[in-house]
């Protein structure tokens, strides 16, 4: 099995059922100024301010979308300046906590537009609303192609002719550059792979096969019904992408009202 990695735009830490830390990436200090040998081991709690670790344990255990994933935004955790984006899940017997830098402007502008996006979708006919549901979700999420899969029906709308894109495997639900350096986590567990992980790194296959279709970015959210998936919608870009856990939960919460339109 190969070695766990996450993409270099953000960090990951993994923790014990109380909150202990035990695997880091490493690129922690870049983000937070303590390197990952020096944090597994210890309490997050003793890297972070009280108040905010209390309120994020808090908020995340009680907001959870349709995947299991749970997100809060422009959270100063650490004793800096910096506010990170972060989005919390259960795995077994551990807690992933991934976390981005927060953008400066424009927190909560995706999630205020779904509302107007799901007003102009056309009701009724289900040809009709799934051309509109692909043609909004690349309004969404300003990606250069939106494919909606259902089964055995296929609906595109792209910006431009773009290669056809065949992967093996589940892509990461966020793929922010195809092109940069995955990074490792620390220790290495080759028999303990993270996926669930919203910013896992996609294998050296995948990432062959986005380069080889000039893709660099990719955003995936599934069609859930009643907790079944029913299928996806897969938003392509040729340029990399500044990944967002806000942009996800918006594109997420659009296929969750489509599926319940469909």
């Amino acid at each position: 099995m190969s070695e766990a990695q996450i993409q270099s735009a953000g960090f990951f830490l993994e923790l014990s059922p109380d909150w202990l830390i035990l695997r880091a990436s490493c690129n922690a200090h870049g983000f937070i100024g303590e390197y990952h040998q020096r944090l597994v081991g210890e309490p997050i709690s003793e890297f972070t301010m009280a108040q905010p670790l209390h309120d994020l344990r808090n908020s995340l255990a009680r907001q959870r979308s349709s995947s299991g994933i749970a997100r809060a935004y422009r959270v100063r955790l650490f004793d800096q300046p910096e506010r990170f984006d972060f989005a919390f899940q259960s795995l077994d017997s551990t807690i992933l906590l991934e976390a981005l830098e927060s953008p400066e402007q424009g927190v909560g502008d995706w999630l205020g537009s779904v509302s107007r996006l799901i007003e102009g979708l056309e009701r009724g006919d289900r040809k009709r609303l799934m051309d509109g549901a692909a043609r909004r979700m690349r309004a969404l999420t300003g990606f250069d192609r939106t494919i909606l899969t259902m089964g055995g029906e296929r609906i595109e709308s792209a910006r431009g002719s773009m290669a056809a894109l065949e992967v093996a495997g589940e892509l990461p639900p966020i793929v922010a550059d195809a092109n940069a350096e995955p990074i490792s986590l620390f220790p290495a567990k080759h028999d303990h792979p993270i996926p669930g992980a919203m910013l896992r790194a996609p294998s050296p296959d995948q990432l062959e096969a986005l380069r080889s279709a000039g893709i660099s970015s990719v955003l995936r959210v599934p069609v859930i019904v009643d907790r079944e998936t029913i299928g996806h919608f897969e938003c392509d870009n040729r340029a990399a992408r500044p990944p967002s856990f806000e942009l996800h939960a918006a594109a997420e919460l659009f296929a969750q009202i489509f599926g319940m339109l469909l």
